[in-house]
């Protein structure tokens, strides 16, 4: 079933500068630019981060809304086996440089760290501690056009959500890598899953592959 609790189915300018900034040769950067600037997109160099221990998928998958006991959590969607090595995000569409994000390029961006409610109204809560990446700032890296509406967040299991331009840019939502301190487990969307505190879980993509911004 892939469903996630969808019962029907001026930018900051600094930050763009930053963005063009990004896609310069090496040599052009200067050598003092903010370290989460430099460092991933620039030098290669993976921001100093410390190796991750790959999650497993467990032996026994919960059904469809019921609870995962490794980590209190609700389970929804069709778990995917996702190779960290290969895994890239995409940002297509309507945009004037598009992405392909490694797990640490997102590691390696300005980061968001929160404590929200997903509500699967009528199912279930459930509260955990999430961090990620800035959406705004991936939306800004990949210079989304003004005149782009909307943002589909497509997974691997092949469900997607739609959400307004207006507001994916809150500054609210974030592309979550980590789970309570640690890597997302597998059930609950790893490598990298969308984090929308102000929406019902049904655009919390997990498994996140693409975004389109249209």
């Amino acid at each position: 079933m892939n469903t996630y609790c969808n019962f029907q189915v001026p930018r900051n300018l600094l930050k763009i500068l930053v963005a063009v900034l990004l896609f310069l040769p090496a040599g052009v950067l200067a050598a003092g630019l903010p370290e989460v600037v430099r460092s991933g997109y620039v030098s290669g160099d993976p921001c100093s981060l410390s190796p991750i221990t790959v999650p497993e998928l467990p032996e026994k998958i919960p059904g469809y809304t019921e609870l995962d006991p490794e980590t209190g959590l609700h389970v929804t969607g069709n778990a995917q086996r996702i190779d960290l090595q290969s895994y890239v995000l995409e940002i297509t569409g309507k945009v004037t440089r598009p992405l392909s994000l490694k797990y640490d390029d997102l590691r390696c961006l300005p980061r968001i760290t929160s404590r929200p409610t997903l509500t699967c109204p009528g199912f279930f809560e459930d509260t955990a501690t999430w961090s990620g990446a800035s959406l705004e700032y991936v939306l800004e890296l990949a210079g989304a056009r003004e005149s782009s509406t909307h943002i589909r967040l497509v997974s691997a299991d092949g469900y997607a959500a739609l959400v307004e331009m207006k507001e994916a840019l809150s500054g609210e939502n974030y592309l979550a890598y980590e789970w309570e301190g640690e890597p997302i487990p597998v059930l609950h969307g790893f490598p990298v899953r969308a984090v929308f505190p102000g929406s019902n879980g049904n655009r919390w993509v997990k498994w996140l592959v693409r975004i389109e911004v249209q």
